[in-house]
């Protein structure tokens, strides 16, 4: 029972890992297992390769500059829109190991939606603090954001029972906080259509049909209506 928590635990964590910060969840994940510290499963074996800890310390490099500039983290956030979730499905298949191909594809169904929770819930975030003109809040931000993401593997590692229970009421509040995230980048793209195209239909020219008489050229006369009888 123990063995199967803690598989659990680790294919959800990298999943969830993954939506927030890929790169610092694979090199984490690769150096643990490389140094001995974690016995990683055979299908994630290959994240110890020395290439790939290369390939995810560079990007997570440029990750850690790009994701705290307002503006660029957004543009960061949508391009790994079809590089996160992807990737949390397959780490989150890897880590169950060979179990079955229906509990592999179990868990890259659940570990993909949970990649794509995690990953919009900081997206839209993101979109809603890069309103306030100062950058601290991004950097708070994003550091509080690699943070838990190495807190939470840790914890999955080591006290798989704790994560879960502290994953579920991550999923809690995720389901209550993305309509309101929602429904605050829609009043904000609203408020800058008002701003950015106000005034427009004032300047805009008549429409075909509706144009009035031409410049020197008096209305014609209106005709007179018979009485009604």
């Amino acid at each position: 029972m123990e063995q199967i928590v803690q598989t659990i635990a680790l294919s959800m964590g990298v999943a969830w890992a993954s939506g927030i910060n890929l790169y610092a969840a694979i090199f984490m994940l690769g150096y643990m297992g490389m140094t001995g510290h974690i016995d990683l499963p055979p299908d994630l074996q290959v994240l110890s390769d020395p290439l790939v800890l290369f390939a995810a310390g560079f990007m997570y490099c440029v990750e850690f500059f790009a994701d705290k500039t307002p503006g660029v983290d957004t543009a960061w956030d949508g391009i790994h829109s079809f590089i996160r979730i992807p990737a949390g499905a397959m780490l989150a298949a890897g880590a169950i190991g060979d179990v079955s191909q229906a509990a592999e594809i179990a868990a890259a169904l659940l570990g993909g939606s949970l990649a794509a929770g995690s990953h919009l819930t900081k997206a839209g975030s993101r979109v809603l603090i890069n309103t306030s003109p100062e950058p601290f809040s991004n950097w708070t931000a994003s550091i509080t954001e690699d943070l838990m993401v190495i807190g939470g593997l840790w914890t999955a590692l080591n006290h798989p029972w704790l994560f879960l229970g502290l994953l579920l009421l991550f999923i809690a509040l995720m389901i209550w906080l993305l309509p309101k995230l929602w429904r605050g980048i829609k009043g904000l793209f609203a408020f800058l259509g008002q701003l950015f195209g106000g005034g427009s239909a004032a300047r805009a020219p008549p429409a075909a049909g509706d144009s009035g008489p031409a410049p020197g050229v008096p209305p014609p006369p209106k005709k007179d209506r018979p009485a009604d009888p």
